[in-house]
């Protein structure tokens, strides 16, 4: 029988996911898996132990069940090993920003759970520190330095349980008016930057701070980074870039902005003094000089077809997705056969 293995934050968002443990537990059961528990603890990196020990004890699924730094701690678990499970994502955390690029529902824990049962996955891409100084060295979703980059791991958890989103955006308020910028020198695919930059971002998707408009082509399984430099600018020039990223994705074709595709990328300050903190996927990376590299299609997501995201929107639920599904199947089936004949 196959095993998956829960790993859990308590702590996540809200706080919500003790209430519904058992009926998620269930799921995986349903879904054909022998299913046990690990609620994280405080002590640091648990959630990444636990991943990498559940991985080396062959377990066939993990489900990393909190928010994304749970999520990127699994993720950190796994990733350097050579036979590595499959992974689940249940979004219990405050902004949810892979949950969302994977299609997951974010509105509901048991039917985030049930997307196993719909037996779609896809293979993603994780990015990879290589000259790693922090204790994290890979990252699914985001790599971002400058001021604003430090707004998520340097905001409190009790406010993130507390105050949800809103404990980011007055984080963030106080930040992008002391915003300032570094020079640097940016080595990626297509060449070089060498200028003063407010903002650097890697993404890996295109959700970033729950917004889906910031790198609009991203794309989860090319093996290409999207890096989104933003010159130097001033709070007036930073909060028109800011507005058009939200609005239409236009800040891309700024001339503050220089924004490539890219399978590799160093970060190397031009001024010693300068430092210049990473921030992956929500929490401390380390700190530049800093290169990347995209391991293309490392692991496999259970991740419900864009298609299906589609009947979310309409407020079907999964088991009546699962059924639709089921139908369609039967129903080519029995064209198959009428061929034959």
């Amino acid at each position: 029988m196959k095993r998956a293995r829960i790993i859990y934050n308590p702590t996540s968002g809200r706080e919500g996911i003790k209430e519904e443990l058992i009926q998620i537990i269930q799921v995986y059961e349903k879904a054909g898996y022998e299913t046990s528990i690990f609620a994280t603890t405080p002590k640091h990196f648990s959630a990444r132990d636990e991943a990498n020990r559940a991985g080396l004890d062959g377990f066939d699924l993990i489900v990393a069940a909190g928010g994304d730094g749970t999520v990127n701690e699994v993720i950190n678990g796994v990733s350097s090993l050579e036979k590595r499970p499959k992974i689940a994502v249940i979004p219990a955390g405050t902004t949810n920003d892979f949950a969302r690029a994977l299609n997951i529902p974010r509105n509901d824990l048991l039917d985030a759970a049930k997307t196993i049962e719909l037996g779609e996955t896809a293979k993603i891409d994780i990015g990879k520190v290589d000259n790693q100084n922090g204790d994290l060295e890979y990252f699914m979703n985001i790599a971002a330095l400058g001021t604003l980059s430090e707004v998520t791991y340097s905001v409190p958890s009790t406010l993130k349980s507390l105050y949800g989103y809103l404990a980011y955006v007055t984080k963030g308020a106080e930040l992008i008016t002391r915003i300032k910028s570094t020079r640097v020198l940016i080595k990626h695919d297509q060449g070089e930057f060498n200028g003063e930059v407010s903002l650097i971002l890697l993404a890996l998707t295109n959700s970033v701070g729950g917004f889906e408009k910031i790198v609009p082509n991203a794309r989860l399984d090319d093996g290409k980074f999207s890096l989104l430099i933003i010159k130097k600018t001033n709070l007036a020039q930073l909060l028109v870039l800011i507005t058009k990223a939200i609005a239409n994705g236009k800040h891309v074709n700024d001339p503050l902005v220089e924004y490539v595709k890219t399978s590799k990328v160093s970060i190397i300050p031009q001024d010693k003094n300068d430092e210049m903190k990473v921030n992956l996927d929500g929490e401390y990376g380390g700190d530049a000089p800093i290169s990347f590299t995209n391991l293309k299609q490392h692991i496999e997501f259970v991740s419900p077809k864009t298609k299906i995201l589609a009947r979310f929107k309409k407020n079907l639920s999964v088991e009546e997705m699962i059924a639709e599904k089921a139908g369609k199947e039967i129903k080519k089936e029995i064209k198959n056969i009428e061929n034959e004949d």
